[in-house]
């Protein structure tokens, strides 16, 4: 079968893949679409290491192809969007609704893929960049079938972070004041959380004035090139902050520009050895930094709802997909997100 393969030096796309059967609890997901994400890129240029070789994807739908014993809520010829969150759903973290803090969902990448002799990596619990893939039944979330594949997909990882960032993180309120630092797929999905939460103003900041109409179009109020304007449009700062690229300078600027009680939420994903400031003093009226992983979601429940939201008209996923690419026009696909020329690349098998 077609997979995405990294083998730590080039990205190939591969058409001798194998991947084993549904053991006890996993489900076999036939793949249709898959978005490119960044944390896709950053496997390839170091930012995230993982071992290799490993098949690439993390954001994808796709059909129910076969379960493994034990698995009751999906069946053959279900559609499903797939979560990165393997987690157990038995420990202390799991029972208190906090999948994402799981310990047996972090650092166990197992090798259900062979290439000839070799065994190959899964990327984040999931690799949807193949045209097939075996994954715990926890990360199998069965959706309607009237929404598109290619919109579904990018519900697993863009929507649950930027818009689980928004509910179940920062929990934005009616009325509150939202910066959002980055305007691609994680920073849209943000923006139209702060919309569906009821924010009165969402100021979208990125370096690309071409993303101001789309920004628009998810919910922002205003648009700004840069995050030095953000004061004369909130002058007292704004209630939350989201940092969406990734860079240390700007995490810096989301923490300065909150207002008393204010939170600045990091989901961009700079190098692993990062280190950002912020002036202590300024953190005693109430401030907060908030880590945030995966969106604080719990798949089961966030990506039915999310579902719903779509189809109610309240969520928006078709205009997240700007563009579709087979599965061998990968380099084409990653190339035009390095370029920010696409909210969300998606590809199709």
């Amino acid at each position: 079968m077609r997979a995405v393969m990294f083998d730590g030096k080039r990205v190939e796309v591969v058409d001798d893949l194998e991947v084993r059967d549904p053991g006890p609890g996993e489900v076999l997901v036939a793949i249709s679409a898959a978005g490119l994400c960044h944390s896709d890129l950053s496997v390839v240029d170091g930012t995230i290491p993982f071992p290799v070789p490993v098949v690439l994807g993390h954001e994808g739908a796709g059909v129910v192809e076969a379960v493994g014993v034990g698995v009751t809520h999906v069946e053959p010829g279900d559609h499903v969007a797939l979560s990165t969150l393997a987690n157990c759903g038995a420990c202390a973290e799991c029972d208190r609704g906090r999948p994402t803090m799981c310990r047996q969902a972090i650092g166990r990448p197992g090798r259900p893929f062979r290439r000839g002799e070799q065994a190959v990596f899964q990327f984040a619990s999931n690799s949807a960049f193949a045209e097939r893939t075996v994954v715990k039944a926890v990360q199998v979330v069965r959706i309607p079938k009237d929404i598109p594949l290619p919109s579904a997909a990018l519900i697993g990882c863009g929507v649950l972070t930027g818009v689980g960032a928004v509910l179940n993180r920062a929990r934005v309120d009616r009325g509150d004041r939202v910066v959002v630092i980055g305007a691609g797929g994680i920073g849209l999905n943000v923006i139209q959380g702060a919309r569906i939460a009821g924010a009165l103003r969402i100021v979208a900041v990125d370096a690309n004035p071409a993303k101001e109409a789309v920004a628009r179009q998810f919910g922002a109020t205003d648009f700004l090139t840069s995050v030095e304007g953000v004061r004369d449009l909130l002058p007292t700062g704004a209630d939350h902050a989201f940092e969406c690229v990734g860079r240390v300078e700007l995490i810096r600027a989301a923490v300065d520009l909150l207002d008393r009680h204010g939170q600045a939420v990091l989901l961009g994903v700079p190098a692993a050895t990062a280190e950002a400031s912020f002036l202590v003093s300024s953190m005693y009226l109430d401030k907060s930094i908030l880590g945030c992983r995966y969106g604080s979601s719990r798949p089961q429940r966030d990506i039915a709802l999310y579902a719903e939201l779509y189809r109610a008209g309240r969520l928006m996923l078709d205009e997240l997909v700007t563009q579709t690419y087979p599965v061998e026009e990968f380099e084409r696909a990653a190339a035009d997100a390095e370029a920010g020329k696409v909210a969300r690349g998606v590809l199709t098998f």
